[in-house]
């Protein structure tokens, strides 16, 4: 159990499902923002309408995963699979409006909309926003990736609030082939990169179906529910909002135990920053600023309640976040 009573999977799994419904982010009016966003939408467009198979290794702190994804595009119907090819078996199928997770060792899958946030090599339109307003546009280098040449292109934080992101793309199709969050000191803390691609290669809709049944019918079957947000007021309210950022959820999420727990979430359309609070109870938790990985988190007690406020931002981020909740 990690600070604050979240698991650390708990922890990755609610800061990436806090993007679900992105409230819409105003369009920088300079010049730059007119070639990021050119860019921005060919590279998007690219892994839409792009066939591509190939291996991708992802990289967070100490954790690497590498798996094998192929993507269609069928008569503009798009359809993903994702393997991974270590570890626990696991296989995504994203089609038709929805994401199947499919875990053979457990014997169960996992049903979601969607709707949350892209991933590589994607780029959903809110991050491709956030992207061109918060962030300063630059080429920089070429270099090889998964034995193709690319052009590289940064985008450095305005602010000392966000990481900055570096991309890598096929100049001849746009399509990203690696893509890096760099922190403060200019250090990689998350990183998703093409090992060997093929692009432009012959897909069939049988190379993208699930090896097993959409419902097998020996294996569980579990749809969101039990653990998502009661939309509401919580009393509670975030004074000194990062600017940029704005909420898109609020309301009380019951995790393990029952636990009812205050729940906000604030957005620049490329990451969000969750926010917990709950009682204090009567085991004590150790409060402060932690990392793991790319996640910061930060943790205070507020009178009977404890406050714990974590995302992949910096920590002067969280920080300011979590010393600035108060009773609405």
């Amino acid at each position: 159990m990690t600070p604050g009573g979240l698991t650390d999977g708990a922890r990755r799994r609610l800061a990436r499902a806090a993007v679900l419904g992105l409230a819409a982010l105003v369009l920088a009016p300079a010049a730059f923002a007119e070639d990021a966003a050119a860019w921005l939408a060919n590279a998007a467009a690219a892994a839409r309408q792009q066939n591509y198979v190939g291996t991708v290794v992802y990289q967070h702190g100490g954790y690497i995963e590498t798996s094998r994804l192929t993507h269609l595009n069928d008569l503009g119907e798009e359809f993903e699979k994702l393997v991974n090819l270590e570890g626990p078996a696991r296989e995504v199928i994203r089609s038709q409006g929805e994401v199947r997770c499919y875990y053979p060792d457990a014997k169960v899958v996992r049903i979601e909309p969607r709707t949350f946030r892209n991933a590589f090599p994607s780029l959903s339109p809110q991050q491709q926003r956030a992207l061109a307003e918060f962030y300063e546009f630059r080429k920089a280098e070429t270099g090889r990736v998964a034995g193709l040449e690319t052009q590289a292109w940064v985008f450095q934080p305005r602010d000392g609030l966000r990481y900055g992101h570096k991309f890598w793309a096929d100049p001849a199709t746009g399509l990203l082939l690696k893509a890096r969050i760099l922190d403060e000191r200019g250090e990689v803390i998350e990183q998703f990169s093409f090992t060997e691609i093929t692009i432009g290669a012959k897909i069939t809709r049988d190379m993208v179906k699930p090896t097993w049944p959409l419902a097998p019918p020996d294996w569980h079957i579990r749809r969101p529910g039990h653990g998502d947000v009661d939309m509401k007021e919580t009393g509670w309210t975030v004074n000194r909002v990062p600017p940029g950022f704005v909420k898109i959820v609020e309301g009380f999420r019951r995790l393990r135990g029952d636990r009812e727990v205050a729940h906000l979430v604030y957005s620049d359309g490329l990451v969000a920053v969750s926010v917990f609070v709950e009682p204090v109870g009567r085991t004590p938790h150790p409060v402060g600023l932690s990392t793991q990985g790319g996640i910061n988190v930060y943790i205070r007690q507020l009178d009977e309640s404890l406050v714990t406020v974590l995302g992949e931002a910096p920590a002067v981020t969280v920080r300011q976040i979590a010393n600035s909740v108060a009773r609405r």
